[in-house]
């Protein structure tokens, strides 16, 4: 009678490990959503200018351009960084230069952009305020989001000079790379 309870309860035991191989089976049927990992991932090229414009002329344009893939982030720093002494003889360092940041996410067939540019220079001796020693930098920053339209520049911001006629402005071309 003993044999006969184990026997059964094997049985029983290699049934129930069997059905529930074959329910996992069926819930990994190809009809599901493809794995994070096996998701197509495209790159781009993102080509930025900084245009500065006085009286309706363009007198300077920067250049800079990145590679970065969808739903990523990119960035590009180029600059000095100063020393500037603070309180009791300490010294902390500022950053001086053009620092562009970028993020994009592919949805449903579209694709956002989002820009974070900053630029910063010293004034040129009459621009500065005061008779400070110490230099006076000049800051521009430019915050955008945008739905990318391929290969056309895009307009992402445009600020005024305070001190002069001047207008900059920070314009991106995307371009989808094979």
């Amino acid at each position: 009678m003993f044999k006969k309870t184990v026997v059964a309860a094997a049985l029983i035991l290699i049934l129930m490990v069997g059905g529930i191989r074959k329910a996992s089976a069926q819930d990994s049927s190809p009809s599901k959503s493809a794995p994070e990992a096996e998701r197509i991932v495209n790159a781009y090229r993102l080509d930025f200018s900084v245009n500065e414009t006085e009286d309706g002329k363009k007198i300077n344009t920067r250049q800079y351009s990145m590679n970065l893939n969808g739903d990523d982030n990119s960035d590009i720093k180029i600059g000095t960084r100063v020393p500037a002494e603070g309180k009791d003889g300490e010294f902390s360092y500022l950053d001086v230069g053009t620092s562009i940041s970028s993020r994009m996410h592919e949805r449903g067939g579209q694709m956002a952009l989002f820009v974070h540019a900053e630029i910063s220079n010293f004034a040129i001796p009459d621009q500065a305020q005061g008779n400070s020693s110490h230099p006076v930098l000049r800051q521009l920053k430019i915050g955008a989001s945008t739905l990318v339209v391929l290969g056309k520049p895009m307009l992402l911001g445009s600020v005024d000079d305070p001190n002069s006629k001047r207008v900059f402005q920070l314009e991106v071309t995307v371009t989808k790379l094979k």
